[in-house]
């Protein structure tokens, strides 16, 4: 099942034209890697999957609803989570307090009863509940990030650059919780990474944009991995 479907989307930032007419799809059950160098506009399109940034023309359907116009807090109640670049937690909230911030688009005592798995998926959080964010390492910070993300139940999860700035050790622990997911088979999840290694691991399918274009498509039997790593150079 589609759970997420865009099509042609085009972004302007003032007279730049930052996205180029992009589509994609991810599936319930699936890892797609959208890859690309600094600048192609991997953020921009994240964002306006987010509703942060608005659309210029393109349809973006979530769940088979047209979400093209949603405001973001509608989108992230609908099911749509999202792990930004650069982790953005609150440096002055404990980890308890803002994990309870990931469950805000739940209501009753789903909003305040933190699910203990996630204390399965990242057990340093669990012995730091007291400390603020700010007090946590890189890594700790991006677990913290993604745990936050997971306790909205989301149908789709969206990583912004997952493995930017941390330690190896930390990586295989994000790259394990991220294939539990995908093995699950009940949400998607769109991953935006550089790190190739770390996407080939993880992905179904790649995307590759440059210049705010998509310039190649496929799954890993379609593109080989010199052929993503040929797109990335260029």
């Amino acid at each position: 099942m589609t759970m997420l479907s865009v099509s042609t989307l085009n972004q302007y930032y003032g007279s730049s034209h930052t996205l180029r007419g992009v589509s994609l799809e991810v599936d319930r059950g699936e890892c797609l890697a959208l890859m690309g160098r600094n600048g192609v506009g991997k953020t921009t399109l994240l964002q306006c999957l987010m509703g942060v940034l608005p659309v210029t023309s393109g349809q973006v359907l979530f769940d088979g609803h047209d979400i093209t116009r949603m405001k973001p807090h509608r989108r992230a109640a609908a099911g749509i989570a999202y792990v930004p670049q650069g982790r953005e937690i609150f440096a002055r909230l404990t980890v308890e307090e803002n994990l309870l911030m990931g469950m805000a688009v739940h209501s009753g005592s789903k909003a305040s009863r933190i699910d203990p798995e996630v204390y399965e998926l990242f057990p340093v959080l669990k012995q730091m509940l007291q400390r603020r964010g700010g007090d946590l390492s890189g890594g700790q910070q991006q677990q913290l990030a993604i745990a936050r993300a997971l306790l909205a139940k989301p149908k789709l999860i969206i990583f912004d650059e997952p493995t930017e700035g941390i330690q190896p050790s930390i990586i295989k622990d994000i790259e394990r919780v991220i294939r539990l997911l995908r093995e699950r088979g009940d949400m998607a999840i769109l991953l935006c990474e550089q790190y190739f290694d770390f996407a080939q691991a993880l992905a179904d399918r790649f995307i590759v944009l440059s210049r705010g274009e998509v310039v190649a498509a496929g799954s890993q039997a379609e593109m080989g991995s010199e052929d993503v790593k040929r797109h990335l150079a260029v």
